[in-house]
């Protein structure tokens, strides 16, 4: 993961009294894949400790790390966070090389707003590493009428299953969902 970091001074902006020291401000912004329309993107931000004021020699600061946390959502439509929890079947290969997740949503919420919005475009897993993208969704029909959508996730390398693994994890914990092994 490429990071880009840029890195500025903050001391026209405020007007202080005289010979009172401004403190700095030093952003810092990572992203993975930024989604067009979305307040979905996390940023690493450093802030300078402000020192006590001193006549005689100035301190070298040091940066103190502050990450934004980013609430993990599902999103069909960039942008739309969906507010329907899924059903999320896990499969994975022995060897532990490729795996599946299959997401079943009954009456999404998207179904309420996807004409005013616009279309599904795939199914968009974000949380403060970045996005997972999938574009296998389909949509069920009950008598002509939307009944819900699923949506299938492929892995196909362990990397890829540690990272949505990841996601899963933070997902579950904001929305209260537990893992239960088949028997």
């Amino acid at each position: 993961m490429a990071c880009v970091r840029s890195i500025g001074s903050l001391t026209s902006v405020t007007h202080s009294p005289r010979n009172v020291p401004r403190s700095g401000i030093v952003l810092s912004s990572c992203s993975v894949l930024p989604i067009k329309g979305s307040s979905f993107t996390g940023s690493p931000v450093s802030l300078l400790r402000a020192q006590p004021s001193s006549r005689t020699a100035l301190r070298p600061r040091k940066p103190v790390s502050i990450t934004l946390m980013v609430k993990p959502t599902l999103q069909f439509i960039q942008g739309t966070d969906e507010m329907t929890i899924p059903d999320v079947k896990l499969t994975r290969s022995r060897d532990g090389s490729n795996g599946m997740a299959l997401f079943s949503f009954d009456q999404p919420s998207v179904f309420d707003s996807s004409g005013e919005v616009g279309e599904i475009t795939g199914l968009y897993m974000i949380d403060e590493e970045g996005v997972i993208q999938s574009t296998d969704v389909n949509a069920r029909f009950v008598n002509g009428k939307p009944e819900g959508i699923v949506a299938k996730h492929i892995m196909r390398s362990p990397k890829e299953w540690d990272r949505f693994m990841r996601f899963m994890e933070r997902y579950s914990d904001q929305n209260g969902l537990q893992f239960v092994k088949k028997q």
